[in-house]
């Protein structure tokens, strides 16, 4: 279905306020007040899409790690989901991010909480992986039974989701059940055909900003480390996924490489392809129909491993 007008717009403007850090991402020294003002406005355009009614909000203290828990009314005991936002490592956070999360919240019937982990070019990678792994281990000695949590996440986000886990594992820490990845950037090499093919089809993203993004969010590390792109990681082990991602998307054929990287290591994987969608779309549920859609099969694949 082709994207309405008010959708397109939409559209603009999110591009118009990402493409303002592009000057700051090729600085070795930013000024703190311009970085805070720009993800400030970046968190107030993002909170546009509202949370539902029913849900509330309130900040929480995640081992050390600033988090925002989203309570929906009548919240069931064993249902926990721990979602990390998008941003590129260098913006995003849980203020702008009420309206995807109180849907979780809503449709799950779960506390849905978000970490506010540390960002670029303050805190390169890994400082957000860092921050992640440390909110989930509180949340694993909050709830007491992993299997109670889920962890989802967009963009960034969404590579943390599986990044997380393989951390998870590595220090031994009890795994969710499952999780639910939204556009991840999952392979920060970039190396992938889409990045040529979907260019100019992809109506947010693009290769060359996405470089600098990486650059300013890595510092010396390596972009094809596991960490950083969980399509190299060592996937053995992980739970179920579900990785959605939008057909226009440059990152298409990195989704299509991580469903396959974790297909052929043995984990239950679910790859949904949605046509003509955007970068993280469900952002804008309330004004893209395919949002909600997505936010409901995600609900509903993690409802069944719960």
């Amino acid at each position: 279905m082709p994207l309405n007008e008010a959708t397109l717009r939409r559209i603009e403007d999110w591009k118009a306020i990402a493409f303002e850090f592009a000057p700051l991402l090729m600085e070795e020294a930013v000024d703190p007040a311009v970085v805070a003002d720009l993800r400030k406005r970046y968190n107030d355009f993002l909170a546009r899409d509202p949370a539902p009614e029913g849900v509330r909000f309130s900040e929480v203290d995640m081992g050390g790690v600033r988090g925002v828990l989203a309570t929906p009314e009548g919240a069931k005991d064993n249902r926990t989901l721990l979602y990390l936002h998008g941003g590129g490592y260098f913006s995003g956070g849980p203020d702008g991010y009420h309206g995807i999360v109180g849907h979780y919240a809503k449709m799950l019937g779960a506390r849905v909480y978000m970490p506010d982990y540390r960002l670029a070019p303050e805190h390169r990678f890994p400082a957000p992986l860092d921050d992640s792994l440390t909110a989930y281990q509180w949340l694993v000695d909050t709830v007491g039974d992993a299997r109670h949590i889920a962890i989802s996440g967009d963009s960034a986000g969404g590579a943390m989701t599986v990044s997380l886990m393989v951390r998870a594992k590595r220090a031994s820490i009890p795994l969710p059940a499952g999780g639910v990845a939204i556009s991840p950037w999952c392979n920060l090499e970039m190396n992938n055909p889409s990045y040529r093919t979907r260019d100019g089809i992809d109506p947010l993203c693009t290769r060359d900003i996405l470089v600098l993004m990486a650059r300013a969010a890595l510092g010396s590390i390596r972009p094809n480390d596991p960490d950083a792109s969980p399509v190299y990681a060592d996937v053995r082990g992980l739970p179920p996924l579900l990785i959605q991602i939008g057909e226009s998307e440059v990152m298409l054929d990195d989704s299509i490489q991580l469903a396959n990287h974790l297909a052929q290591n043995g984990v239950r994987t679910s790859l949904e392809v949605w046509p003509g969608m955007f970068h993280v779309w469900p952002v804008f549920s309330s004004i893209v129909p395919e949002g909600r859609q997505a936010l409901e099969n995600g609900c509903a694949f993690l409802d069944r491993l719960f």
